[in-house]
């Protein structure tokens, strides 16, 4: 396989690198390391194409903007179906897929929170939102009028926000699920 000779592709960097370089930091916005390696991509072709050193143009640069532009656009494709790089910070800070560590802590404080509740509001949560009854349904099961189902729940609710701080719409942001009325 024939190559470029390394005195021609001396002679071509030292007339059109600075010029190739500057052209690649536009294409890359700024970027001098991408540039960087653009241009020595560039380069690479040119060595490995010794016949368009040959041609009869009068200036190797239109060629060399195409071949780089090219490479730019190759590099600029493959780093999109990519997934985005991330530092090292973003992963040390980041929960792991299957940690459940918040959810178990939710849970423990739920449970905490409805021991704390009279057992007539207990006996009304359970029925309208773990077991899915309507009011008329846990007025049935629970032996009381509608009225007093939809107010056993409205109060339980806000004893639940009481006795959950850092929870629902007041609480931090992601501290934990929201307590509904």
């Amino acid at each position: 396989m024939e190559r470029t000779d390394a005195h021609a592709l001396a002679r071509l960097h030292s007339e059109h690198g600075k010029a190739l370089y500057t052209f690649l930091l536009g294409l890359t916005f700024g970027d001098r390391h991408r540039a960087e390696d653009l241009l020595q991509e560039t380069l690479f072709r040119a060595w490995t194409h010794p016949e368009a050193l040959e041609s009869a143009h009068a200036s190797m640069r239109p060629w060399l903007y195409t071949v780089a532009r090219r490479i730019a656009i190759d590099a600029r494709r493959a780093r999109m179906v990519r997934p985005a790089e991330v530092g090292p910070d973003a992963l040390e800070h980041s929960p792991a897929a299957d940690d459940r560590t918040e959810q178990a802590v939710a849970v423990l404080d739920v449970r905490h929170a409805l021991r704390l509740l009279s057992p007539d509001h207990r006996a009304v949560l359970h029925q309208i939102y773990f077991r899915g009854a309507s009011v008329g349904e846990a007025a049935e099961a629970l032996g009381v009028p509608a009225g007093t189902v939809k107010s056993r729940t409205h109060y339980a609710l806000r004893a639940l926000r009481a006795a959950m701080p850092g929870y629902g719409p007041g609480g931090s942001a992601g501290a934990g699920p929201r307590i509904a009325a």
